[in-house]
C-alpha cells in the first residue's frame, strides 16, 4: 500500500472514530448531566407536522413529573423547562445564565441575519437600548395617524372587494394590509399591497416565509453553527437580502440628503449611524438594514397571522362576535365616530379578544435560549452546562387544561382582570418575558388593534361554502401559521 493511501485511511479513521465518540457523548449527555428524559423523543425533519405539536406531546408525557425534560433535535440536546416557576428563573430572576437565543446568523456572509433578535452578548444590550425608545407608548401614539392611514386603505379596499364577491380570503388581504403598515413606519414607504398585491414588499415578505429550505444546512445550522458559518451559510435569501439592504440604502440616502423626519423607526436608525455618545458604538448601514428587516419580516407575519385566526374563531363564534363589535361601537359612540388612540386604547374587549387568540394560537410557539455559563437547576441535581439549548414549550403551556380549563374552547373572558389575576405570571406568554421580551409588543397589539376594530365596526364574518372547518398549522414555518387560506363570507353590518 503507497505511503499516501495509508496516510488517508488513518485520517479517515481517525475522522470516523472522534464523530462515533462525538455522537455517542451527545447522546449520553442527559444521562451524564442528571437532566430527566424519555427514551425515544427525537426532533426529526418532519413535514407533516408542526414542531408546536411534538413539544405538546412531550410536555403531556413529563409535565408534574419534572421541573424539566430533554430531547434530541437531531443528535442535539434540548433542554424542555415544564414548570412555570423555573421558566420565570429563566425569562427573568436568572437571566444572566441564558442572555441568548441561540439563533443562527452570519454576520459576514449574511449581515441582515445579525438582527436584534438574533444577536447575542454585549452588542445585544446595546442595540436593545438604543432601539427601545422608538417603541413607547408615545412612539405609539405619534405614530398612530400612519398606522390608521394604512387602516383606511384597507377598508376602503374590503369595500370594492365586497362588491364584486361576498366570500373573500382574508389571510392574504390582512398580510397585505400589515406589510403596506409595517412598510410605512418602518421604511417610510407607500407598499401599497392593497392595490397590488404582487408589490415588491409583499413579494420579498412571502418568498422569506414561504420559500423551501435546504433541510441539510438547516441541519448544520442546529449542529453545528460555527461551522456553518464556516462554510458560509446564510439565513436569508440573496434576492429577499439584497432589496431589503436596497431598500434601506436608497431610504437613509434620501432622508439625510433632504433632512426628512417622519418620527419613525427609520429616523431612530438613522440617528445611530453618527452616534458619537460616550461609551456607545454608531451602526453601519448592514447593521441598519438588519433592524429593519426583521422589524419588517417579524411584524407583518405575526399580526396578519393574529387576526387570521382571530376571525376564525370569531366566525364559528358568532355572539363573541357580536361582543366584540359592541365594544367597538360602544366606544366610537363616545368619541363621536372617530377612531381615535384614545378610542381604539379603551377597547378592552377586543385586547380580550387579541389576547386569547395568542393563547390559543401564539405565534411563536417555543422560546429559545441557550446557557451561556453552568447552570444549577434549582431544587435539583441537575446541572446544565454551558451551551445547552433549552425550549420553554409556549403553545403547550397555553394548551395545559390544568391552567386553562377547556384549553381548545375560544374564551375572550379568560383575560378579564379578575381571571388573569388567579393564574401564574407566566402561564401566558407569547411575547416572552424579560429583557428579552418582544421589543415590538406594542406595535403588534396596536396593529391586530385596529385591524379588528376596523373590520368588526363594519363587517360580519360567518364560514362560507369555501371556509375550512379546522384549521391545520404549516408544519415548515416556526410561525404558527395556517397552511390554507381563511375564506369567509363577508357583509356589511
Amino acid at each position: 500500500m503507497e505511503p499516501i493511501t495509508i496516510i488517508l485511511v488513518t485520517i479517515l479513521v481517525l475522522l470516523l472514530t472522534y464523530g462515533f465518540h462525538l455522537i455517542r457523548r451527545q447522546l449520553r449527555f442527559f444521562k451524564d448531566h442528571n437532566v430527566p428524559h424519555i427514551a425515544g423523543n427525537f426532533v426529526l425533519i418532519d413535514k407533516t407536522q408542526h414542531p408546536a405539536n411534538h413539544f405538546l406531546r412531550w410536555y403531556k408525557q413529563s409535565k408534574g413529573q419534572y421541573p424539566l425534560t430533554g430531547v434530541f433535535m437531531f443528535i442535539k440536546p434540548i433542554a424542555i423547562p415544564l414548570d412555570l416557576e423555573l421558566i420565570k428563573r429563566i425569562l427573568v430572576k436568572d437571566f444572566q445564565y441564558f442572555q441568548n437565543r441561540g439563533m443562527y446568523y452570519n454576520e459576514r456572509d449574511d449581515p441582515l441575519s445579525a438582527h436584534l433578535f438574533s444577536l447575542e452578548g454585549a452588542k445585544w444590550r446595546s442595540l436593545r437600548a438604543k432601539i427601545s425608545p422608538t417603541f413607547t407608548s408615545g412612539k405609539m401614539k405619534m405614530m398612530y395617524p400612519t398606522m390608521m392611514a394604512a387602516g383606511k386603505q384597507f377598508s376602503e379596499h374590503l369595500e370594492e372587494k365586497m362588491s364584486e364577491e361576498n366570500e373573500l380570503e382574508m389571510r392574504d388581504l390582512l398580510a397585505r394590509f400589515t406589510t403596506d403598515m409595517i412598510g410605512t413606519c418602518a421604511f417610510g414607504i407607500e407598499c401599497n399591497s392593497m392595490k397590488e398585491p404582487n408589490s415588491k414588499f409583499r413579494e420579498m415578505g412571502r418568498k422569506h416565509f414561504e420559500s423551501p429550505r435546504s433541510g441539510l444546512k438547516d441541519l448544520l445550522k442546529i449542529t453545528a453553527p460555527g461551522l456553518a458559518r464556516f462554510f458560509g451559510v446564510t439565513e436569508i435569501l440573496p434576492d429577499v437580502a439584497e432589496f431589503f439592504m436596497d431598500v434601506v440604502k436608497s431610504t437613509v440616502e434620501y432622508r439625510m440628503k433632504n433632512n426628512v423626519r417622519r418620527n419613525d423607526f427609520m429616523d431612530l436608525l438613522i440617528a445611530m449611524l453618527d452616534d458619537e455618545t460616550e461609551g456607545s458604538e454608531s451602526l453601519t448601514i448592514s447593521e441598519i438594514a438588519a433592524q429593519a428587516y426583521v422589524f419588517f419580516i417579524a411584524g407583518f407575519e405575526t399580526s396578519s397571522t393574529t387576526m387570521t385566526w382571530a376571525l376564525h374563531e370569531l366566525s364559528r363564534n358568532p355572539e363573541i362576535q357580536e361582543e366584540g363589535r359592541k365594544c367597538v361601537q360602544e366606544v366610537l359612540e363616545k368619541y363621536n365616530g372617530v377612531m381615535s388612540y384614545e378610542a381604539i386604547m379603551e377597547m378592552t374587549y377586543i385586547d380580550y379578544i387579541i389576547n386569547e387568540t395568542l393563547r390559543l394560537y401564539p405565534p411563536v410557539p417555543l422560546h429559545f435560549r441557550v446557557v451561556t455559563k453552568d447552570y444549577p437547576v434549582p431544587g435539583t441535581d441537575t446541572v446544565l452546562p454551558a451551551g445547552t439549548f433549552t425550549m420553554i414549550p409556549v403553545y403547550a403551556i397555553h394548551h395545559d387544561e390544568d391552567i386553562f380549563p377547556e384549553p381548545e374552547k375560544f374564551d375572550p373572558t379568560r383575560f378579564t382582570p379578575e381571571e388573569v389575576s388567579k393564574r401564574h405570571a407566566y402561564a401566558w406568554t407569547p411575547f416572552g418575558e424579560g429583557p428579552r421580551i418582544c421589543i415590538g409588543l406594542r406595535f403588534g397589539m396596536m396593529q391586530a388593534r385596529i385591524g379588528l376594530a376596523l373590520l368588526l365596526n363594519n363587517l360580519r364574518f360567518s364560514p362560507g361554502p369555501k371556509s375550512c372547518t379546522k384549521m391545520e398549522f404549516q408544519p415548515e414555518n416556526l410561525i404558527l401559521t395556517p397552511k390554507q387560506g381563511l375564506w369567509l363570507k363577508v357583509e356589511k353590518v
